[in-house]
């Protein structure tokens, strides 16, 4: 049987018990960027990319533009007219073709789009060729609309590089309801997803470690299947209503049995990440985004 899944996703389906309900979503999985994606893709003013860089690390970035800087040329490609900080480890490869997963998200409605590829980088953007596109469901994303600061808030980029969580960082990640994930699989590709919950869903173990939930899903396992065999990991936090970013890069264990897991209602396994690098990007885009809702979805705590 033909099918979209690696042996990492499949036996996490397995696992999950949830083989035939993947089995019919793969059904959703195009190999192309169809006609009814186009204009989606053409109104937004994000993306986020995950990728692997020169060193084996594994991170998470963000492209921010007016919208139409992102263009579908045919169902086979699609152009990006834009790139990330310079100091952004996807630049690292500019001028390069490497692979890329894509997370395309309208906050406002919840529709989020996943793209996954292979990019060709040059010193104007970036032209992916997909071989996956598939959207997911509206669930656990905190509705936002967006603005541009006006020249009063392009304040001066300032940059951290690390290896441990400062106070700073530890406060961001305890206050967020969202983060987005890159994983990579050496023979399949680079994946990037959202992750979402309420405030204090994300908990920080020590300077280098911290835990999220995995909650129900799309039961594909596109992200835990990549990791469960290639198990580096990047984050991406945001600083919505600031423009500050915070990128995180290191390795990620699935833990299916653990007591942790009573800490997290709803949860059906939890992750736990260790820290290798941290870049901290202080106004890192004027793109700010104002908080509206949570989702329904997002499980309660006691």
């Amino acid at each position: 049987m033909n099918t979209p899944y690696h042996p990492g996703e499949i036996r996490m389906q397995e696992r999950a018990g949830l083989r035939e309900t993947a089995n019919a979503m793969a059904r959703t999985i195009y190999p192309v960027i169809a006609h009814q994606f186009i204009a989606f893709i053409e109104s937004q003013p994000m993306v986020i990319c995950g990728s692997e860089d020169s060193n084996g690390l594994v991170w998470a970035s963000s492209i921010r533009g007016t919208p139409g800087f992102m263009s579908v040329v045919d169902e086979q490609a699609m152009r990006i007219k834009a790139l990330p900080n310079e100091e952004d480890p996807l630049m690292a490869d500019a001028g390069g073709s490497r692979e890329l997963g894509l997370i395309i998200i309208d906050f406002a409605t919840r529709r989020r789009l996943r793209i996954n590829g292979r990019a060709d980088i040059d010193e104007e953007g970036i032209t992916m060729r997909p071989r996956q596109v598939y959207s997911n469901c509206p669930r656990y994303i905190q509705s936002r609309e967006y603005a541009m600061a006006g020249d009063d808030g392009n304040a001066a980029r300032t940059i951290r590089h690390g290896t441990a969580l400062n106070a700073a960082n530890q406060q961001l990640i305890g206050q967020a309801d969202t983060f987005f994930l890159a994983t990579f699989h050496p023979q399949e590709g680079a994946d990037c997803s959202h992750r979402g919950g309420f405030p204090g869903f994300v908990q920080i173990l020590d300077e280098k470690t911290i835990v999220w939930p995995d909650y129900n899903g799309n039961s594909m396992f596109n992200s835990l299947g990549n990791i469960t065999e290639y198990p580096k990991a990047g984050l991406l936090f945001m600083d919505f209503e600031n423009g500050s970013t915070l990128q995180l890069s290191g390795s990620a264990t699935v833990l299916w049995e653990d007591e942790r897991l009573t800490r997290f209602p709803g949860a059906e396994r939890i992750l736990e990440f260790t820290i290798q690098k941290i870049i901290e990007t202080e106004n890192a885009t004027r793109l700010h985004w104002k908080f509206v809702e949570y989702s329904a979805d997002n499980p309660w705590w006691d």
